[in-house]
């Protein structure tokens, strides 16, 4: 079987690994070479690294078995032209879903990063952006003194930043995820008052975000995963592997 997928999440990873096991060609897409660098070397998995738009991903797609979509629950362009480009090609999608946190009660929910920024602009205090550097551009409207964004230790990292007005003192370029020990050192650090994330899952570290948040004091903001559909790691495993039986 030629198993196609779209990384840049730790499950798809750990299924790129398993299905090499099980004797499948695997191929992995990746949009950076940073992503490729996190991929590693396995045998039985080749690694390409490269932004695709939808036509782009047809070509790759095309000739697989199955595509199976493991990029980040937020990646909400990239599956759309994914899913696109599967149904052109008429090659078999599998959506693989990070499992959802338990959100606590006491967090302040917001569908998207703008609705969260427009919500701190008249709240004062220093913000943790556990957000990723592609959504600094939403919270530049409150001022880079008070951004204390935790990104990727990559120059695209710092440009973000640097765009968004933020001091280079405030940039915390570190590769995660981290423990709840660590967030807490960083809240007390740095006095931070609010700290935004996503619903990264278990993989993401959200968990211990929460947990630091709860004991430091310091509000949690998260912005709300997209609504979609798929299927959990378990379950496109065992397809992927009825689909090699059938073979």
């Amino acid at each position: 079987m030629r198993a196609l997928i779209f990384g840049g999440a730790t499950e798809g990873r750990t299924l790129s690994q398993e299905l090499a096991g099980l004797g499948a060609a695997v191929t992995v897409c990746v949009a950076t070479a940073y992503g490729k660098e996190e991929q590693g070397e396995f045998s039985g998995v080749q690694v390409r690294a490269g932004r695709l738009d939808e036509g782009q991903m047809c070509g790759v797609i095309a000739g697989a078995d199955v595509c199976i979509d493991a990029t980040h629950p937020y990646a909400v362009e990239a599956s759309r032209n994914i899913r696109a480009a599967c149904e052109r090609t008429g090659v078999r999608l599998l959506r693989l879903l990070r499992e959802e946190s338990g959100i606590p009660a006491s967090a302040a929910v917001f569908s998207t990063a703008g609705d969260a920024a427009a919500w701190l602009r008249d709240r004062p205090g220093n913000i943790l952006l556990a957000t990723g550097a592609k959504e600094l551009w939403a919270f530049a409207g409150l001022g880079g003194q008070r951004l204390y964004p935790r990104v990727l230790p990559l120059e695209t990292s710092l440009n973000a930043c640097a765009a968004a007005g933020v001091p280079r003192s405030n940039i915390l370029a570190l590769q995660g995820p981290f423990t709840q020990e660590l967030n807490e050192a960083l809240i007390r650090q740095f006095h931070i008052r609010f700290l935004v994330t996503k619903d990264g899952g278990q993989a993401g570290g959200f968990g211990e975000k929460a947990a630091a948040a709860a004991s430091t004091g310091a509000q949690l903001v998260l912005i709300r995963r997209p609504e979609e559909s798929g299927l959990d790691y378990g379950a496109v495993l065992e397809q992927c592997r009825e689909m090699m039986e059938c073979r």
